[in-house]
């Protein structure tokens, strides 16, 4: 049940494995196959069964934040692609078509849909899943079962991925940005030359062909950085 708790929460927020796409009984029959790879080498650093029934939810939700832990500190390389595509959507003006997003919530746009089932895939197709699984299984070195969690650093760690999650999405964002702001800025200007003109109506269309344009010229060397910046974070020691 330790396993369980600590894999089993992990896998609800890995990226790749721990797609809401993919069916319960998957990641179930994932984690059960995880826990019986694991449990050989794992079960003689166990803690033996506590004999008062609070010890032994204490192991189990602490086991349990671990693998939350491990899993979200993943899971936000991850969200800084689709990240991406809700800037995309944004800038190009298609952040009225909404989309459903489990990860990204109801309020997600087509492209960052897009983009976040792009993680999923390069993750996957790259074999960078296999390292947030490493992760976990050299984490009970690290962090064995009834040791304290470290509440400070492992909250520490957590703000850091933030930034860094979001700062990666701005800087894939960026040229984006910069091709948007031109974009204006030439409507602006144009707006002065021709004020009798209906530019609001000409330009929405133009914008959004333009915006789809430009992504999916830049669509190759964008996912090509994420992925290169994608292994460098998900290297990093704890």
């Amino acid at each position: 049940m330790l396993l369980v708790a600590r894999l089993g929460g992990a896998l609800l927020l890995l990226p790749g494995l721990g797609e809401q796409d993919i069916p319960a009984s998957i990641r179930l029959a994932l984690l059960l196959a995880l826990v019986a790879l694991l449990l050989p080498g794992i079960a003689p650093g166990l803690p033996s069964l506590p004999d008062a029934v609070p010890k032994l939810l204490r192991l189990i939700l602490v086991e349990t934040a671990i693998g939350l832990w491990l899993g979200l500190l993943a899971r936000l390389v991850a969200l800084a692609l689709g990240q991406v595509g809700q800037l995309a959507a944004l800038l190009i003006g298609l952040a009225s078509p909404l989309q459903t997003d489990p990860m990204l919530g109801a309020q997600s746009t087509a492209t960052g849909r897009l983009f976040t089932l792009l993680a999923a895939v390069l993750l996957l197709s790259s074999g960078l899943y296999a390292l947030p699984l490493r992760a976990l299984a050299e984490s009970y070195a690290l962090l064995p079962p009834g040791a304290p969690f470290p509440a400070d650093a492992g909250a520490g760690r957590v703000a850091q991925a933030v930034a860094d999650s979001l700062g990666l999405a701005l800087r894939l964002a960026a040229p984006l940005l910069l091709v948007a702001v031109l974009g204006h800025v030439a409507l602006g200007l144009l707006a002065r030359m021709a004020p009798q003109t209906q530019l609001l109506n000409l330009a929405a269309p133009a914008q959004i062909l333009a915006g789809l344009t430009v992504l999916g010229l830049l669509l190759p060397a964008l996912l090509a950085l994420w992925l290169a910046a994608a292994a460098d974070s998900l290297t990093l020691p704890s």
